[in-house]
């Protein structure tokens, strides 16, 4: 499928459904071991990894999501993409915090990537699902 030259691309509820979805995507970073802002963690993709040895992410808390994205409702998800660019021993493990439940591996293998998301389970409560 070609991408339209003009128009603003699909719009949810606005009738355009020939048009291709279109998403902003500003891609965060991260290298060594990091405590992922709210900010870098809803941005939709971790661009990170070490060269040398393993990493460790842990996710920012769920008060500091429910902050930046104050009107999810109950199972309300977004995606975040972890693209492991590190060699060698590199591997990146995403660590857990306050208010998360996990569904499968946490770890991102080097120069690979991992598609998670991050599911409103109920006030105060999250699940981060590995799903890819």
């Amino acid at each position: 499928m070609t991408i339209p030259s003009v128009g603003g691309g699909y719009q949810i509820g606005d009738g355009n459904v020939n048009e291709i979805q279109m998403f902003a995507l500003t891609p965060s970073s991260a290298s060594a071991t990091a405590t992922l802002t709210a900010a870098q963690f809803t941005s939709g993709l971790i661009v990170g990894g070490n060269a040398t040895t393993a990493a460790s992410y842990t996710i920012p808390t769920v008060a500091a999501i429910e902050a930046v994205v104050g009107n999810a409702k109950v199972d309300s998800f977004f995606e975040t993409i972890i693209l492991n660019t590190g060699t060698g021993a590199g591997a990146v493990t995403v660590v857990t915090n306050t208010g998360w439940t996990t569904v499968g591996s946490l770890t991102v293998a080097v120069n690979s990537a991992v598609r998670f998301l991050s599911r409103k389970t109920g006030d105060g409560a999250w699940t981060l699902y590995r799903a890819a």
